[in-house]
């Protein structure tokens, strides 16, 4: 059975809905800029994509924005898009036939920030902002929401872990464990996690520049990406639009070091090549890459070592971008948000750009894409997750029909 996706929802900096994302991307307009939700004069990197003039409330009643993170608020905001996108009728569907499986990073941590202060200046926090301090508390809500009764996991790998939600999301169709599976992942901004960033000196100080000479850190940013994947034939039946075919994933480790990728880009390649396995498609019907493309100096050698190992010398063929440019770091949210941008080639016939790219690296030189180009008749692509402790995921999509 062959999972596709028919429903998309999306909350970012750059735009909420699928169609102000895509038609940003397409733009190559940027949404890092100044943080509002915290305090940063204490930082040296003071910038991140954050989701400006966001209100829940369209979806959400005033009880459930008293007991959701901000994490929680973009990720259910995206699930009823995706949901409404979709065309999904949750009472005509067996819900125990209904999976959730979703990517989690930092999730209720800015709710948690939110409680320590109010307890330390003596103040009496609510209990609230600890109800959806879990890393499973939007995969649990969403379950709720919907009454999904059938498979239910939550993934947590850093960087890459709605990636590897949406993989797995496609084998429990492809295995019949499951008729439709809501999938993607959410992350909010969070102090904590800024400043353990800033720790590292992995934060630029300008809106972040992947694979250029100049890079010198991440942008961290936040949002959401929320996906309704089912059955190929329901999906027909239903007339529904079918965005993309998830064709297959592949999952390694570089057992090198807990943040930084190996430089030889080995485990990467390893995943790329166990993700094209995994499809069963020829590696030369890969036409795009969506990079992680954090825009440090080690994660943009590693990834262009990867795709020379993986491709070859077709490698320098392929274009390559980073939309992290555009969005930034969305941790636990970005290998979704990033699935999302990979099928810009098959509905709007545009590779969305690398932004801030100026000056090319000697050890980065392949094809970047520093402006939105035009693309037509691409046929699959690939989305590559290099999280810490080297957890490394590939995604592969493929038009549906």
């Amino acid at each position: 059975m062959r999972p596709v996706i028919t429903g998309i929802g999306i909350v970012s900096s750059i735009g909420i809905g699928k169609d102000a994302y895509w038609d940003a991307l397409s733009r190559g307009i940027c949404g890092i800029g100044e943080i509002t939700l915290f305090d940063t004069s204490g930082f040296k990197g003071k910038l991140g994509a954050e989701v400006k003039g966001f209100s829940p409330d369209r979806y959400l009643d005033r009880r459930e924005t008293r007991r959701l993170s901000r994490c929680d608020m973009l990720g259910a905001t995206a699930l009823m898009e995706a949901l409404k996108d979709s065309g999904l009728d949750l009472d005509s569907i067996d819900r125990t036939r209904l999976a959730v499986v979703l990517g989690s990073g930092s999730a209720g941590l800015l709710s948690g920030e939110k409680f320590k202060r109010q307890l330390f200046n003596n103040k009496r926090p609510s209990p609230s902002l600890l109800v959806s301090f879990s890393s499973s508390a939007l995969t649990d809500y969403i379950a709720l929401k919907t009454g999904a009764q059938g498979f239910r996991s939550t993934v947590s790998t850093a960087c890459s872990s709605s990636s590897t939600a949406i993989g797995i999301a496609g084998e429990i169709i492809r295995k019949g464990i499951a008729d439709f599976v809501i999938t993607g992942g959410s992350e909010s901004l969070a102090e904590t996690t800024f400043s353990g960033f800033n720790s590292l000196r992995a934060v630029d100080e300008v809106p972040c520049r992947p694979f250029d000479w100049d890079r010198k850190g991440i942008s961290l940013g936040e949002g959401a990406a929320i996906f309704v994947v089912e059955r190929y034939d329901r999906a027909k039946q239903r007339g529904r639009r079918l965005y993309a075919e998830i064709a297959g994933y592949g999952l390694s480790c570089d057992a090198y070091h807990v943040t930084a990728p190996s430089s030889d880009g080995k485990g990467i390649a390893h995943a790329i090549n166990l993700a094209v396995k995994n499809s069963g498609i020829d590696m030369a019907c890969i036409g795009y890459i969506n990079a992680h493309g954090t825009g440090t100096p080690a994660n943009d050698v590693a990834e262009t070592n990867a795709f020379k190992l993986a491709f070859g010398q077709s490698a320098y063929n392929i274009p390559i971008s980073s939309t992290k440019s555009m969005i930034g770091h969305c941790l636990g949210a970005a290998g979704a948000s990033e699935a999302a941008a990979a099928i810009l080639p098959f509905v709007r016939g545009i590779i969305p750009p690398t932004i801030n790219y100026k000056n090319p690296d000697p050890e980065c030189d392949l094809d970047y894409v520093p402006e939105p180009r035009q693309a037509e008749g691409i046929y699959a692509v690939i989305s590559t997750s290099v999280a810490f402790g080297g957890n490394n995921t590939a995604l592969i999509l493929r038009r549906a029909d």
